[in-house]
């Protein structure tokens, strides 16, 4: 994983394939060749984004919910948690930073893309997807968040690909409901 300019970001696998043995991870530690960041996280460098750290250990999830509305400053509200859909066959995330979001197959691979934030790549929903997931989860977010949301999308609704958002409510349930919600709040 590439941080920037030869910066790297290695799991313990990689490490072991480099240096052969624990104890040669361990010595290259004490020496400040690598640094460990976390359990089973190394760098190059002693301090490393905490989102590139997400990459490296979930390369195969993608944010979402109220992260995913924070990282297209579509609200200034820093959610508690880092929100990560996965597929609902992926392994359990165990971390008190991560809310896991298991999805079916066709919901989890809908408007997937990668947008950079503070100079890291990051696997995101694009904004389409988002707005349906708005409509969507209209009750379980709170008044005013939600009102601030769908004003910064009110705000961006020239750049909103519609044939996308038409596209993507084929696949979900109540998706004429969903588009009344989306048409009636942002066009």
């Amino acid at each position: 994983m590439l941080l920037g300019e030869n910066k790297m970001l290695y799991n313990y696998s990689e490490l072991l394939t480099k240096y052969q043995s624990a104890y040669q991870i361990q010595k290259a530690v004490d020496n400040k060749e690598i640094y460990k960041i976390e359990k089973g996280i190394y760098s190059d460098v002693p301090s490393v984004h905490y989102l590139a750290i997400v990459n490296k250990k979930y390369p195969y999830a993608v944010i979402t919910s109220l992260s995913a509305y924070y990282y297209h400053n579509l609200t200034d509200v820093i959610p508690d948690k880092i929100y990560l859909a996965t597929d609902r066959n992926n392994r359990m995330i165990f971390s008190n930073k991560i809310k896991q979001i298991r999805m079916k197959d066709e919901l989890y691979n809908l408007g997937k893309t990668q947008i950079e934030y503070e100079g890291i790549k990051i696997n995101i929903y694009n904004k389409e997807r988002m707005l349906i997931d708005l409509a969507r989860n209209k009750n379980q977010i709170g008044y005013d968040l939600y009102k601030e949301i769908i004003s910064n999308y009110r705000k961006q609704v020239n750049s909103l690909d519609t044939q996308k958002i038409e596209e993507y409510l084929q696949y979900f349930v109540n998706g004429d409901k969903i588009f009344e919600i989306i048409q009636d709040e942002v066009f």
